[in-house]
């Protein structure tokens, strides 16, 4: 692109944010929208619990609950007494309703020309054999399973069968490292791993198997592996322990019987990084959750049933579990299920996979969404995606100018956005337009969605009706976790302890503006937004020194304007080891190898010391000032403020 072309893009960027600040739902699309109206907002604020009701009773249950909440602060417990299973919401009802033959997953590989179809019949079948696959290794209700997969179907078969048999599932991001998916492992005290022989990367094939080979030798709680056969390289397949999928499945019975569960039975557990060094194993319980991403999928991306939907994230993360899994296929959806990533073999796959599946409905992240506007609008214009009619964001807050270019080059000034605010925590979207009623603002998540209770709050916990505070979720919603798995009080501490135990806290800050639209501002906590994934400052701290020549390290998150935040890390090497280019490049790797590459620090900054309060705790607010070259705050607490000066200089110099 020329640098003329490129200064015109952004002057038209610039017009639309200044001219056009609301987008109102356009006519044509607000003429086809299932909800038309606002007064489901009044309808769900009126009686939460009838509203919430009347979402899960387009389930299918076993038995109808007897009581829909029971809230004891901050304990929830949503459609007590009743009971179902999630994977016969997601399957055996819709065969039943004659959509057997119905388009399911269409699955495109990394390599072009590589494409799977499989309707709702053919994934009823193999999750069926799959469920008896697990009962066959032993697994029984309520054990934990541990899925560590790229993405083929076969990821989404595995959870399902674990749901169809009452197994709670731990899935594991495929680019997570040995000690990541060992430590996750042993915390939920897995007793089988599902895994491949590998995954394909850019072209290069992912070691999943020997991974997990390293992990599980730390992991004495497992007793099997099941391993798919993806890439059919040679991997070490231990005797007794370790069972082909493929084999197992030829010998598997056609039909398992979906377990009646408990509406708060556990259907996952799912690791998210907190303020501490271990991860937080977050429950999620099988009616509550169902009911609201089941509903969710249906609002906020005005699904029908002639849609063709794609939700481009991992299995790995929650988005994958609730809008690939769990509500799109509870709605009986056709999507599209991606292994690779957006830019290879070229910048246009994304585009080429819209074009062919004539996908109708893109669910992303910010992240992508500004590596699409890096490489240009032509690698976009190259391929037909008037298919299009819905966009969504998710992970991290939009800033105005990505969403003005994905407006006006992904949806042609034509398909509404739906910025979405959720975490794993909520298990399911709490704040996003609904399409076909609420006016859209560049950067605004606009507001809580029906039947959800969202106030910015003070430090003290004083409602902010205009200006800047603390996101809170004032009442308990479906699809909120349960608790911390094996920590009940950190499950307080973390979430409940800011107001005394009366709302929720999801550690971000956030502000209102003269409409009442919410603008989130990020996390206010020691947990960084890298590409849409939390990771721990104390994640990364532990990783770095663990490594032999680090004596001392401390981490913030600065702005990248790629990653929405990248990682910063000051670092004191003990006596001996000399810092330099080399050494940065080993201790970026070394916290690639003990997390994931996804941690890997942007910057590394070697110092003598760290600036530290009188009472020794390390002053990350002055790193990040540091870091983002801003004027230095308060540094009267400071045990030696010329620390700060010194560092101010080295940054610079090294910047």
């Amino acid at each position: 692109m020329s640098d003329h072309t490129k200064q015109g893009s952004k002057d038209t960027v610039k017009a639309l944010l200044v001219e056009n600040r609301v987008f109102p739902p356009r006519a044509e699309f607000k003429g086809q929208v299932d909800i038309k109206d606002a007064a489901i907002y009044a309808e769900a604020a009126k009686d939460r619990e009838a509203f919430w009701a009347g979402c899960a009773a387009k389930l299918d249950w076993f038995k109808k609950w007897d009581t829909v909440l029971e809230w004891e602060a901050p304990f929830a417990k949503w459609f007590v007494g009743g009971k179902l299973n999630a994977s016969y919401n997601c399957l055996d009802r819709h065969i039943k309703n004659g959509l057997g033959q119905k388009t399911a997953i269409i699955w495109e590989a990394e390599s072009e020309g590589e494409q799977r179809i499989l309707s709702y019949d053919d994934v009823y079948t193999a999750v069926n054999k799959m469920a008896n696959c697990l009962k066959t290794l032993g697994v029984a209700k309520g054990d934990r399973v541990a899925i560590y997969m790229p993405m083929v179907p076969e990821a989404a078969f595995a959870m399902l069968a674990c749901a169809r048999i009452g197994a709670i599932h731990n899935v594991v991001f495929g680019g997570f490292s040995v000690d990541s998916l060992r430590d996750r492992i042993n915390d939920a005290q897995a007793k089988l791993l599902i895994t491949a022989d590998g995954g394909f990367r850019r072209g290069k094939i992912v070691p999943l198997k020997e991974t997990s080979d390293k992990a599980v030798a730390e992991c004495p709680s497992i007793e099997k592996l099941l391993v798919i056969q993806r890439t059919k390289s040679d991997v070490n397949m231990k005797e007794g322990r370790d069972h082909w999928y493929h084999d197992m499945m030829e010998k598997a019975d056609e039909f398992c019987e979906p377990e009646p569960m408990d509406a708060e039975d556990i259907l996952f557990i799912l690791y998210t990084s907190g303020t501490t060094g271990k991860p937080k194993g977050i429950i999620h319980t099988t009616g509550g959750y169902l009911t609201q991403a089941t509903a969710t999928t249906k609002w906020v991306f005005d699904l029908k049933s002639e849609d063709i939907f794609w939700c481009t994230a991992d299995v790995g993360w929650v988005t994958g579990h609730s809008y690939i899994v769990y509500g799109p296929m509870a709605n009986a959806a056709t999507q599209v299920m991606y292994e690779g990533t957006p830019d290879f073999p070229e910048r246009d796959r994304f585009w080429k996979i819209i074009e062919k599946n004539k996908v109708s409905i893109f669910y992303t992240a910010p992240t992508a969404i500004r590596a699409f506007m890096k490489w240009g609008e032509e690698w976009v214009n190259k391929c037909d995606v008037s298919s299009l009619r819905l966009l969504g964001t998710v992970g991290e807050p939009i800033n105005p100018e990505a969403w003005i270019w994905y407006h006006k080059h992904i949806g042609k000034e034509k398909c509404p956005i739906v910025d979405t605010w959720w975490q794993t925590e909520t298990g399911s979207i709490l704040i996003s337009p609904l399409p076909g009623v609420i006016d859209t603002k560049p950067g605004s998540a606009t507001k809580p969605l029906p039947g959800i209770e969202a106030k910015i709050l003070t430090e003290e916990g004083s409602e902010v009706e205009k200006g800047g505070g603390y996101l809170s979720i004032t009442s308990p919603w479906p699809s909120m976790l349960r608790g911390i798995w094996g920590d009940e009080q950190r499950y307080k501490d973390t979430y409940w302890s800011k107001w005394e135990g009366k709302s929720y806290f999801p550690g971000d800050g956030a502000k209102k503006d003269p409409d009442g639209y919410f603008w989130l501002l990020g996390r206010v906590d020691d947990v960084m937004n890298v590409a849409g994934h939390n990771i721990g400052t104390m994640e990364v701290e532990s990783a770095l020194v663990d490594h032999p020549t680090v004596a001392e390290s401390a981490v913030v998150g600065i702005s990248d304007e790629l990653k929405g935040q990248a990682i910063a890390a000051f670092v004191i090497l003990k006596e001996g080891n000399e810092p330099g280019k080399e050494e940065e490049d080993t201790l970026k790797q070394h916290v690639a190898n003990k997390i994931g590459a996804i941690a890997r620090p942007k910057k590394i900054i070697f110092t003598a010391e760290l600036p530290k309060t009188r009472s020794g705790k390390i002053m990350r607010r002055l790193l990040r000032d540091i870091a983002e070259g801003r004027a230095l705050g308060d540094v009267t607490t400071l045990a030696d403020a010329s620390i700060v000066e010194s560092l101010k200089t080295k940054y610079s110099e090294e910047g």
